[in-house]
């Protein structure tokens, strides 16, 4: 029986390895349960261009109910990356999901970022 964690990192390494195919900035968001972390980088040098997470004060000041793991919460932290993005002048991105399920949390943050101008 395979552990859940290297199934994970299985999917992860598919999905990256396409992205470094096609030279894009790239979208990676990872979760945990309390938290929601999202990154631009950059494809050529692997640097770090936006992020966002729900650690940072302006995300915890938009929040209702203070939880920070939530879909709210993940809303939020997509808005947030998307308007970073705006002012690094990336409007192209890879999304990689980091091997998580296109669900929940990760979905709510993937459309919060179509929705404020990110294009994946």
């Amino acid at each position: 029986m395979i552990p859940k964690l290297l199934k994970r990192k299985r999917r992860c390494k598919k999905t990256r390895a396409k992205i470094r195919e096609l030279q894009a900035y790239r979208l990676s968001v990872h979760r945990t349960p309390k938290h929601m972390y999202a990154q631009i980088i950059s494809p050529e040098n692997n640097t770090i261009v936006a992020s966002a997470s729900t650690l940072q004060a302006e995300v915890k000041k938009s929040l209702k109910n203070g939880k920070t793991g939530n879909i709210e919460a993940a809303e939020i932290v997509g808005k947030v990356i998307a308007q970073k993005a705006k002012k690094a002048k990336v409007e192209i991105v890879a999304f990689d999901r980091s091997g998580f399920m296109f669900h929940g949390r990760v979905k709510a943050l993937a459309e919060a970022a179509r929705e404020n101008g990110l294009k994946f």
